[in-house]
């Protein structure tokens, strides 16, 4: 379940991941899958192999992107790894609006 994001903002996010952008979207989270951590950055693209290309520089493998919905392929990032890619795209309203 997502918590802490706007419509507005989740509606930007797919505007842009559809024109070919890789796009995050971070919220607050909960699946109990996941049980120690509490916020998830969506990275996303339409572009599947362009996001497995940006995923690489990061340690991503494309077997990680999500592709459930097929307009939607994205990178789930958690833990120390959202973090440091946060950092690294210069995304520190997202650091500080979620506490991380």
């Amino acid at each position: 379940m997502a918590f802490g994001v706007k419509r507005a903002e989740v509606e930007k996010w797919k505007e842009e991941i559809a024109q070919g952008n890789v796009s995050f979207l971070t919220h607050y989270w909960q699946d109990e899958r996941f049980p120690g951590y509490r916020t998830v950055t969506k990275a996303g693209c339409i572009d599947a192999k362009k996001l497995a290309r940006w995923g690489k520089q990061y340690g991503l493998k494309p077997e990680w992107i999500d592709m459930r919905n097929p307009s939607r392929p994205h990178f789930d990032l958690l833990g120390a790894k959202q973090l440091a890619v946060l950092r690294q795209e210069k995304l520190f309203d997202h650091i500080k609006r979620f506490n991380l």
